[in-house]
């Protein structure tokens, strides 16, 4: 994720991925199980004819959980490429 503070829309992030709908959505229903996501709606005032999405925020432990997983893959030669031209 480019900013892992900002909110994110489900559609967006699996555009940007290149992942269907339903492998995205069960992931990050996993991941609010797990507490690394917290989620909500958008509110009436950014809502212009068209209904509310719904948006997905990293949580403070999501976070944690990251940046230690990106710290891994750093050392993994198989996943140090992507990272360093940036699509990681």
């Amino acid at each position: 994720m480019d900013d892992p503070t900002d909110r994110h829309w489900g559609y967006d992030l699996g555009k940007r991925a290149g992942v269907r709908s339903g492998v995205l959505y069960p992931v990050l229903r996993r991941m609010l199980e797990a507490g690394w996501l917290v989620d909500g709606w958008e509110s009436a005032d950014e809502v212009a004819g068209r209904p509310p999405r719904r948006y997905y925020e990293l949580s403070g432990e999501g976070f944690q959980h990251f940046k230690d997983e990106l710290a891994v893959a750093q050392t993994d030669p198989r996943v140090r490429p992507a990272i360093n031209t940036g699509v990681l």
